[in-house]
């Protein structure tokens, strides 16, 4: 792929490192350019980096009638050798393209999606943010482009990546343990759906659901399979819990829940890494409330690439009662794997063979 740089005039353009003054919140900023790709008569053209800010799309574009749209989440860290390293940029790569049949949307080679972060992450480096706990938020993103109003796949297509610069997902960051709500009243997804593809659909319609959390004082939706038998997801994470026999469980994928690649990346790491045994399992509502009575669940949380990990303190019930998870805290086996899987993305542990990509300097 030959990209096509068309960058901001020098005296524009970021200069310096970016150092915060105060603590920097989560995807609010952008930095100075984006990378897009057109999908016109079955190819992709013009891949090209220019100056971020909005582009023209036409009033009746499928993707705002009809929601053809994926996406993807990834990060990006500065190591102590000053250069830029993306983590398991491939898998995200890879998630896009199993999202991208359900949606009826072409695919993206995972080898052009990879070069397009780095060549983004070489040109805004300096957007880095100097402060702990910060990253460049990654953001790919595929739209239907195509202006008419049949139901029907657009075919014409943007794919876009742009940049974030970011502090923790949560304003305090690892160190305060949430709340999830367990409701039988909410539903993310449904068997033979989109529950398994990251589409923006399925994240408008648990937003409702979302503030119902809120209201309740937790942070999202622990969220059950439509007959409320199995647990599935929570929210923007995938759903994990440790046992007192010392097994770290993460749902079985199916296709109502979403394939985390950090979920992923614990389950590769595993026992020899993390010291606990890390399993997949279809889990029971009933049972797991038992076991967090019984105390036979001693720890749980969420695995996503925003927080990382996040730690579950207690559950809470629409009707108020909550059930805590062990004594409240965070228990020593979220806080290994939160270390570990931290430590890998910036370079201060030794990362398994392809998981970090550094961008070159080129530009």
């Amino acid at each position: 792929m030959k990209i096509r740089y068309d960058l901001k005039p020098a005296a524009q353009r970021r200069t310096a490192p970016l150092k915060p003054e105060g603590p920097l919140s989560f995807g609010q900023l952008r930095t100075d350019h984006m990378f897009l790709m057109d999908h016109v008569d079955g190819s992709w053209r013009d891949p090209r980096i220019v100056p971020y800010g909005p582009f023209s799309l036409d009033p009746g574009a499928v993707v705002l009638h009809y929601s053809q749209e994926i996406f993807e989440g990834a990060k990006a860290f500065k190591h102590a050798d000053g250069e830029i390293h993306a983590f398991r940029i491939d898998k995200n790569a890879e998630r896009l393209n199993r999202s991208a049949p359900g949606l009826c949307m072409p695919t993206v080679l995972v080898a052009d999606q990879v070069e397009a972060i780095l060549a983004l992450l070489d040109v805004d480096r300096l957007w880095f943010p100097e402060q702990d706990g910060a990253s460049l938020y990654i953001r790919p993103f595929m739209i239907g482009t195509q202006d008419s109003l049949g139901v029907k796949p657009s075919n014409k297509y943007l794919f876009c990546v742009f940049l974030s610069p970011s502090g923790p997902y949560y304003p305090k960051g690892f160190t305060e343990p949430i709340k999830l709500l367990i409701s039988r009243r909410f539903h993310r997804a449904a068997p033979g759906g989109t529950g398994a593809l990251k589409t923006g659909g399925n994240y408008a319609a648990s937003l409702r659901a979302g503030e119902a959390a809120h209201d309740l004082g937790a942070s999202q939706v622990l969220f059950l399979d439509t007959t409320d038998t199995w647990i599935e997801e929570a929210g923007a994470m995938n759903h994990y819990h440790v046992t007192r026999d010392g097994k770290l469980v993460i749902p079985t994928f199916t296709d109502t829940i979403l394939r985390s690649v950090t979920s992923e990346s614990v389950l590769a790491l595993g026992k020899a890494a993390l010291g606990v045994e890390t399993v997949q399992e279809r889990i029971p509502l009933a049972g797991f409330l038992e076991g967090l009575k019984s105390g036979a669940i001693t720890e749980a949380g969420g695995f996503g690439t925003a927080a990382v990990v996040s730690p579950v303190g207690a559950y809470v019930f629409e009707d108020k009662t909550e059930v805590l998870v062990g004594g409240g805290a965070i228990g020593p086996h979220t806080r290994r794997v939160y270390e570990v899987i931290s430590g890998i993305q910036r370079g201060t542990r030794p990362a398994p063979a392809g998981w970090l990509f550094k961008a070159p300097r080129v530009v």
